[in-house]
């Protein structure tokens, strides 16, 4: 007997000592990407926030960042951030999951399957009962806060976005040049690309132009310029509602109407031929190199592109405008955002209690000052901007080091109830343009009716399924299959789960009513 105990024994060490050398390195991961340490309990520090945020920026703000400073005087907490790279961020979110080794306050960029399940699993705080004690994020928007649920349920408090963003961005000089105004109706959005290509808007003599330029970015539902175009054919935003029943956008006559309109768009040369692998980070060039004249995407793609033509020749003023929408055989109509980008979910692994809980959302709360935002988004006065009348002015321009101390604080500024940071070209007619655009798109927005639905089937099989509809769309627009193959491919995409997705959907659609 006491040999088996000893035996025993030497596994159930043998076990510890693999757990405990696995969870270290899983630490030493996320280490690796940060300045800061995370600390593993709200009761480290009563004083101390510890936020994990994604990196967009080339450099972190360093733990000596005047910005940071400040913005730790304002709120009273001693802020320690672990800064992720972007690109592996879900990756390093599921490590730390694993780990255990959580802050007390987490950017969640999406709906992705590591958070749904962590969800599930009861690893964060369900905020509804507590946002309606706090001044900014009671304020929250009950359609965002909606869009940005599981199921009806908030596990973040979202950080804000305009809800109309997309737009058709378009060469004014071009307009002139082939004697057209700006287009008001899809008729004229075509006749405008056509005469792009075939007018010689650039007047060099030469047949070195085309209309719109797409890029590679190709998702569903999520802002691309065919999800843009199909609203304005008419078909829905992902989903569509027939007979009270949730159905795919895809199997709708409109969707078609508009999938040949893009058909035709390639066959007649109007938009770049390389569409399906063109670097999304090289969208700006073709525009501002003056080899296309169109990009439907957001208005604030617009103003880079402005800007970079100014810097090209001071001569461009003024020569990039937007157009919102086009009327379209239902009207018009914009296709909306979610209203949010990512959220901010509080871990009960480090944040125990409901005093804990309190604490931080008071954090959190605090951050939507309007001081902390200028802070989190534009710096410090006099050293990152400077303000003249009431004119804001960055500093930053020639200084890169300058705009980097603050930029990644952004991450987690939320801009609730509004945003109200400064934008440095909110005086010019373009940004005047955008605003008018947002209020009245808001009016004749196409919402997603399944935008808070999270459904097991597409957590599991959401990005094979989307997949047969991405390629078969790319394939019939570029020819290699036709209206029968499209077809095929919805008839593929429903064996290999989606009229199981559908049925889970609107179970879920029916009960969220």
């Amino acid at each position: 007997m006491k040999k088996e105990k000893k035996g025993d024994l030497r596994i159930m060490k043998k076990r510890i000592r693999k757990r405990w050398i696995a969870l270290p390195l899983a630490a030493m991961m996320i280490a690796g990407c940060s300045n800061s340490e995370t600390s593993n309990s709200a009761s480290d520090s009563k004083n101390t926030i510890n936020i994990m945020a994604p990196l967009l920026s080339p450099e972190s703000p360093s733990d000596k960042s005047p910005s940071l400073k400040a913005l730790e005087k304002y709120t009273g907490k001693d802020i320690k951030v672990t800064w992720v790279p972007d690109s592996s961020y879900n990756d390093k979110f599921n490590i730390v999951m694993a780990s255990g080794e959580m802050p007390h306050a987490i950017v969640i960029k999406d709906k992705s399957a590591g958070f749904i399940k962590s969800v599930k699993a009861g690893a964060f705080w369900e905020l509804s009962p507590y946002l309606k004690d706090y001044k900014n994020i009671s304020q929250a928007d009950e359609k965002i806060l909606k869009n940005s649920s599981v199921n009806g349920e908030v596990y973040g408090v979202y950080r804000s976005r305009d809800l109309i963003r997309a737009c058709m961005i378009i060469r004014t000089d071009w307009l002139k040049n082939v004697g057209l105004d700006m287009p008001e109706t899809l008729d004229d959005f075509y006749e405008v690309l056509k005469a792009f290509k075939e007018k010689d808007p650039d007047g060099n003599g030469k047949d070195d132009t085309y209309g719109m330029v797409v890029p590679k970015w190709m998702g569903l539902g999520n802002g691309s310029p065919w999800d843009v175009l199909q609203i304005w054919f008419g078909a829905p935003n992902r989903y569509g509602v027939e007979n009270g029943k949730l159905v795919p956008d895809f199997t709708t006559k409109e969707y078609m109407e508009a999938l040949t309109f893009f058909k035709k768009l390639y066959d007649e040369g109007l938009i770049n031929k390389d569409f399906a692998v063109m670097d999304s980070a090289k969208w700006n060039d073709p525009v501002v190199k003056g080899k296309a004249g169109v990009i439907v995407d957001t208005g604030s793609r617009a103003s880079q592109i402005q800007s970079a033509m100014e810097e090209a020749d001071e001569s461009n003023k003024d020569i990039i405008d937007i157009v919102g929408t086009v009327e379209g055989p239902k009207g018009k109509r914009t296709f909306p955002t979610s209203g949010y980008s990512g959220m901010i979910a509080i871990p009960k692994s480090s944040v125990k209690t409901e005093k804990e809980l309190k604490e931080v959302l008071s954090f959190l709360d605090k951050l939507n000052d309007k001081e902390a935002q200028i802070l989190t988004n534009n710096g410090v006065e006099g050293r990152n901007y400077e303000l003249k009348d009431g004119v804001f002015t960055s500093l930053e321009k020639n200084n890169k080091s300058l705009l980097y101390e603050h930029e990644g604080l952004a991450q987690f500024s939320m801009s609730i109830p509004k945003s109200e940071y400064y934008i440095e070209d909110q005086k010019t007619k373009l940004f005047q343009h955008r605003k008018d655009i947002i209020t009245e798109g808001e009016k004749i927005a196409v919402f997603n009716p399944a935008e808070s639905l999270v459904s097991d089937v597409y957590t599991q099989k959401g990005a094979q399924l989307d997949n047969i509809i991405l390629d078969a769309r790319t394939q019939f627009i570029i020819g290699e299959i036709d209206e029968k193959g499209f077809k095929d491919a919805v008839k593929l995409w429903e064996n290999s789960g989606g009229n199981e997705l559908m049925k889970d959907l609107n179970k879920l659609y029916q009960s969220s009513k």
